[in-house]
């Protein structure tokens, strides 16, 4: 059985490796990326807060948070599994923590220098004993990561980064899907999601989507160059 020192160790790894499958012209994307991370334009702290920053780069800094947040929820679910949790339930969270982990890990490696200091949680409003609290949390952050995901893509400039993040949100629909049904069989793709005229997806812009996830963050997280954008 490996340890958790072991398992740490060994995460970030598969993630990078997971980084070059996904961008498919994976050493020119590194390339790309280790050239632009030498720049001295990194995001800054203010205030005890961080700001993405503008630009695609902006764009993963703020995949990367909500990835932040979500990896830690659900390392949290297993860590302390809510109060008579079945093996199939925890065997969902652990698989679900592990993908967050390595979507996490993924934005890390990509942005390099670039990247937003790592995010202090805040979950005080969760009860992780409790499975309705757990579950409700956890729909939460699925919905409303996978909105944040189809409401900012067309701000991406390059086509790589957009196929891996069209990769990466069609992981966190499932997610979301699974999530719904646990709660309520059946529910996996309500019209509070999911447009029923156009059969599409409902998308919510960055400015919306941060006050929700500063709500569980100590680190608060803004977006300067992306506020303006119409909620």
């Amino acid at each position: 059985m490996k340890t958790e020192t072991q398992e740490n160790i060994e995460r970030p790894n598969m993630a990078r490796r997971s980084f070059l499958r996904y961008a498919g012209a994976g050493a020119a994307s590194m390339g790309l990326l280790a050239v632009a991370a030498c720049h001295k334009d990194h995001q800054v702290t203010i205030n005890a807060g961080v700001d993405i920053g503008s630009g695609d780069f902006g764009i993963l800094n703020y995949a990367y948070a909500l990835e932040q947040l979500e990896a830690a929820f659900y390392t949290q679910v297993v860590k302390t599994p809510y109060s008579g949790i079945s093996a199939l339930e925890l065997s969902y969270m652990t698989s679900i923590r592990d993908h967050e982990i390595l979507h996490r890990e993924f934005f890390k490696a990509a942005l390099g220098a670039k990247a937003i200091i790592g995010l202090t949680v805040d979950f005080s409003a969760i009860n992780f004993n409790d499975r309705t609290s757990v579950l409700a949390a956890a729909k939460a952050f699925e919905d409303t990561g996978v909105m944040a995901y189809d409401g900012a893509g067309y701000l991406i400039q390059s086509a790589d980064y957009l196929t891996i993040a069209g990769k990466i949100v069609s992981v966190e629909a499932r997610h979301a899907a699974l999530i719904r049904d646990l709660i309520t069989p059946g529910s996996f793709a309500g019209s509070d999601v999911v447009n029923a005229t156009t059969g599409l997806n409902n998308t919510l812009t960055i400015a919306q989507v941060l006050p929700i996830a500063n709500t569980y963050l100590k680190t608060k997280v803004s977006a300067s160059s992306y506020n303006y954008i119409a909620s």
